[in-house]
């Protein structure tokens, strides 16, 4: 059994998620801008926003006082505004870099202490085939998330003498709320792409999850793994 924290939880594919690890038996913490309508003995949810620096230290206060520790970082919450480079507004660019990589900063950040006490920490982040696609239209939410891997190696290195891992899953399309705004036609073309031509779900990530959490996993770190054979 681990104590898990996973950052955007309240929906989408942070919410499975959330019940796939109450599943294993886990003890798991979530955290969202709002309120979670999912309940579960096992599971405490928490409002914060992860770009906000006065709200996740208020976060990991919380979280210290009542569980002590934490086994693993999912940081999952993420946004994506999805323009043309030249019709990007500025504050939608400064959203997607505050709440997709500030937010991950952060909460890496103040869980080192936390994670310092667990005989199995992990640190897992979350970023996108958009980055080595260079998917037109995505210039702000790739950028940000290129940024994520660049983080997910250097914490790799820095963290390795805690034994804390730190990896990173890239998902291709998944349906979710993140890429509603998508035209159909465009997300055909981007799978089309991949090697293996077909959209991704929650549970291809979910395996990867468990990939990195496990035990036997303590060699691999600083590694970003994306779905659907991208490279």
């Amino acid at each position: 059994m681990h104590h898990i924290l996973v950052t955007g939880a309240s929906r989408g594919l942070g919410l499975s998620m959330v019940e796939h690890l109450l599943a294993q038996g886990n003890i798991v913490l979530g955290c969202s801008r709002g309120k979670s309508p999912f309940s579960h003995k096992n599971y405490q949810h928490f409002e914060a926003d992860v770009s906000n620096e006065e709200q996740v230290n208020d976060l990991f206060i919380k979280i210290r006082k009542s569980f002590k520790y934490i086994d693993v970082l999912i940081n999952n919450a993420g946004v994506a505004r999805m323009n043309a480079f030249a019709l990007t507004p500025f504050k939608n660019m400064r959203e997607t870099i505050d709440v997709n990589y500030a937010g991950t900063f952060m909460c890496c950040q103040k869980a080192i202490s936390l994670l310092r006490k667990s005989t199995n920490p992990r640190i897992i982040n979350m970023s996108t085939v958009a980055v080595p696609m260079n998917l037109e239209g995505e210039a702000a939410y790739a950028a940000s998330k290129s940024a994520v891997e660049s983080l997910t190696r250097v914490l790799a290195k820095e963290l390795s003498s805690f034994s804390i891992t730190c990896n990173a899953i890239g998902p291709s399309p998944i349906a979710t709320d993140l890429i509603r705004g998508v035209g159909e036609e465009k997300i055909a073309r981007l799978v089309k792409q991949q090697a293996i031509p077909k959209m991704a779900q929650p549970e291809d990530v979910l395996n990867l999850i468990d990939f990195f959490v496990k035990p036997e996993s303590h060699m691999i770190t600083g590694q970003i793994i994306y779905l659907g054979g991208i490279s």
